[in-house]
Parts: structure tokens; sequence; C-alpha cells
């Protein structure tokens, strides 16, 4: 129990700490006009209050992945914690945030655009087309997800018609205005949500759960044997640093009203991500009495089953009865539905960008999304097992090309005010670290390539140096 209330006493210190130290050596500026004004458009640019704004975001960026992702993350013990908090404060908010700020100081601009400006025009080719798949990707993952979850609390309708009620839902989001019907919802959804996560945080105290101590079960043995590195980083993944954000922020870069407001908004969001995850992650060790025991009941469960949906409607209705566990279970739905559907609408825009089509038009909308949503259509006939497992990975590896290429902004900046030189260190680091992550787990997991543990991580660590030598050889040129 210790242990988690100085997690989540950390994670709220360093909203206002790191994050402030991050926006200070951003230079965020009050003074300057915002995407919103300056290319008003009532579609995607959208001037919006602070507070809605940041709402949008957060159920933009928390997918399954801080729910999913933690209570599967929680089966490697308390070392979830850990990466939970370390990874939200100094790799997953900075990330959102620099990210997010960078849009808003380019016109609204997506992220390959952004990464092609440091990293040239081939990394930007690669990351259009990388980032489309990522989104499309996203968006089959959350039809499928929330349509089961949707059966399981109405099963008198078919899995198969939630889906489809699901992916027309996404169709709508993704070609009307923003303000019309994601700035509406988002509000009621972000409700159940918020709920969810603080309804359970009671339940845990009210019915004196023994969480584990982070000195308890640090070194517990995942029941696959898997290894915490690098397969619990990537098992969190949205509940501690996520590629996806990235392409998410550029959506709130164009409402945003005012500079300062974008740790609120961008970082902020993540923090409450990252504090979801965290009650999460705790709440699925801390009811079945231990990590032990939460092994235990993954292991029982058919092999067929969705062992973290089957986690989250056992815990909800046995602490928050059948209205509180209902409610709760609308806000786990709403998280993937309010990601899937900005996925779609954010290939739009990159789509857009980069075919230079203006969005005004309500026929050329359809036209850039239409190919979008078909190729969503096919990838809901595939497993949705195996498209968790490429989507999790395409994702925490979106994240590292972000990560080196705000390194290099920051790295390239013509701010030279006392200390800000260095501030290249705030992403640096966590850069080198999911570099080695990603590198490690495509070669080591049996989706990937199937190399030999250490061969794995080694090359990882290598691949992750030669990156840091690279970077200090040409940041001081352009691209």
């Amino acid at each position: 129990m210790i242990s988690f209330i100085i997690s989540l006493l950390v994670l709220i210190v360093g909203y206002f700490l790191y994050g402030g130290l991050v926006q200070w050596a951003f230079g965020a500026n009050k003074e300057r006009k915002t995407p919103a004004y300056t290319h008003s458009d009532g579609v995607d640019y959208v001037p919006m209050s602070w507070w809605r704004a940041f709402l949008i975001q957060f159920l933009n960026i928390a997918g399954l992945g801080p729910i999913f992702g933690a209570i599967m993350g929680a089966m490697y013990g308390t070392a979830s914690f850990i990466w939970i908090v370390l990874g939200t404060i100094l790799a997953g908010a900075t990330h959102d945030y620099v990210s997010g700020m960078l849009s808003v100081r380019n016109g609204g601009a997506s992220l390959p655009e952004i990464v092609g400006q440091q990293l040239g025009l081939g990394v930007k080719q690669v990351m259009r087309g990388f980032t489309i798949i990522l989104l499309v990707l996203v968006g089959a993952v959350f039809v499928s997800g929330p349509a089961g979850l949707l059966h399981g609390i109405v099963p008198s309708i078919d899995t198969i018609w939630w889906a489809v009620i699901v992916f027309a839902y996404y169709i709508m989001a993704t070609l009307l205005p923003i303000d019309k019907l994601i700035g509406r919802l988002y509000p009621i959804f972000g409700f159940a949500l918020l709920f969810m996560a603080v309804g359970i945080l009671l339940a845990m105290f009210w019915n004196h759960a023994p969480i584990p101590e982070i000195s308890d079960s640090i070194s517990i043995k995942h029941p696959q044997n898997l290894p915490i590195f690098p397969m619990m980083f990537v098992s969190i993944a949205c509940g501690a640093i996520s590629g996806f954000h990235a392409t998410q922020s550029p959506l709130m870069a164009r409402c945003l009203t005012n500079e300062r407001l974008g740790k609120r908004v961008f970082y902020g969001a993540m923090v409450a991500e990252g504090a979801v995850a965290l009650v999460w992650a705790a709440a699925a060790t801390s009811f079945f009495g231990s990590v032990g025991g939460l092994q235990q009941y993954v292991a029982s469960l058919p092999k067929t089953a969705n062992a973290a949906a089957e986690v989250v409607s056992l815990i909800s209705h046995s602490w928050l009865g059948v209205f509180g566990g209902a409610l709760a279970m609308i806000g786990v739905v709403a998280a993937p539905i309010t990601s899937g559907d900005t996925a779609l609408r954010s290939a739009r825009l990159i789509v857009s960008d980069f075919l230079q089509v203006e969005q005004k038009s309500f026929l050329k909308r359809i036209y850039i999304a239409l190919p979008l949503f078909a190729a969503c259509f096919v990838l809901l006939q595939v497993n949705f097992d195996i498209l968790w497992r490429y989507f999790a990975w395409s994702n925490q590896t979106l994240s590292v090309f972000t990560l080196w290429a705000v390194t290099l902004w920051f790295a390239r900046r013509s701010d030279t005010r006392k200390g800000v030189s260095q501030a290249y260190l705030l992403t640096l680091i966590p850069a080198m670290f999911m570099t080695a992550v990603c590198t490690s787990y495509i070669l080591y997991a049996p989706e990937g390539f199937g190399v030999p543990y250490w061969i794995s991580v080694c090359s990882g660590v290598v691949l992750a140096c030669l990156f840091a030598v690279l970077f200090f050889l040409f940041k001081g040129k352009k691209s």
C-alpha cells in the first residue's frame, strides 16, 4: 500500500516539477498566436477551452493500453509500478508535450511533417507510411476490443453487430467537424473513464486490498518466464510512453488557445493516463491477494479468453456493484473507442497534409477517408491477438522516431538562453532507452525473429549507442 501511495504522489509532484522544467526548456510563449486562430477553418482548427482540450487529449490517448496493458504488465510484479511512474514523467509525458508543442509551433502539422523537418525527407516518407499503417491498425484493434466488451455488457447484441455500430461511429467522428461529435461526447466519456479509475481506487482502500510493496515482488518471475526487459516495457505501452500519442497531439494542437496551456493538455493528459495505469496495475494484484494470485487466475482462464478483459469485468462488478460496475465498464469501453475514432481522423489529416488537399470541403474529406475505412475493414478480418502484438511494437517504435526528432530539435534550436542548450538531454536518454527496448523486443519476441535473449539485448544496446553517436555527430547540422 505504501509503495502505491508514494508512486501516485510522485506522479502528481512530477507533473508540477518535471513538467514545469520541460515547459521552461521548450520556451512556451503565451503571446504567440496559435494555429486555432491563425488557421481557423471551423472543422479541424477550432479554439477550445483548456479543460475540453485536456479531456479530448486524455481520451484520445487512453486506449486499451493503460488498462489492459497495465494489467498484463502487473504479471511481471511491482516493477510495473516503477516503469509506469518513471516512464510517464521522464519519457511519456515529455514525449507527448514536446511533440504536441512542435505541432503548435508548426501550424498544427502532423507527426510525419514534424519528424521530417529534423530527420530528413527520406525519414519523413517512411514515417508517413508507418504512421498511417499504425493508425489504421489502431482503428481495427479498437473496433474489435470495444465490440467484445460491449457484447459482455449487452449479450443480446452479437459482437459482429457491435463492431458494425462502433465502425459506423468511427466514420462519423472522422468526417464531422471536431466540435460537432467528438467535442460533445468526450466530456461524457471522460466522466465515465475517470469515475472508473477513482471508483476502483476508492474500492481498494475501502476493502483494505493488500496492494503488494515494491520490495516484496519486484523480482517475481512472469508465469511464462518472459524477461522484464524488454517485454514489460512493450506490454504496458500507453501507460508509460506511446508513439501513438504523438499522432493524436496535432488534433489538440489545432485547438489550443495559448501555448502556456500545453503543459495542462499534453503533459497533464499523459500523467492522468499514467495514474489510470497505476490504479489498474495495483487493482489487478490486490484483488487477487498478490501478484501470484493474479498469475494463477489468468492461468485458469481458457486460452481463447481475453485475460485482461476478464480481470477488468470481475474487479469492476465485484467492487463497484451492478450499477457501478456497468458504469466502470462503459468507461473501459469509452477509452478504446475514443482512441480509435481520432486515430482514423489523424490518418485523414496526415494523408491530406501529404497530398495538400484542403479539408473544409466534406466531399474532399470523404475522398481522403474512404481508402482508410476500407483498409481498416480488411484488418478487422485478422485475429485480434495478432493485431494487438504488432500494434504494441509499432506503437513503441513510433515513439523512437519521435524522441530522436525532438532531441534533434532541442539541439538545433536557435534559443540560446542559459541552460537551454543542454535541454536535449531531457529526450536523449528516453530516446536511447526506447531504441534498446524496441530493437531487443522485435529480435527476441516470438512474433519477431526469435533471436536468443542476450544477443537481442546486446544488439538493442549497441544500436542505441550508435544512434547516440550519430546524434552528436550531426546535431549541429541541418537534416
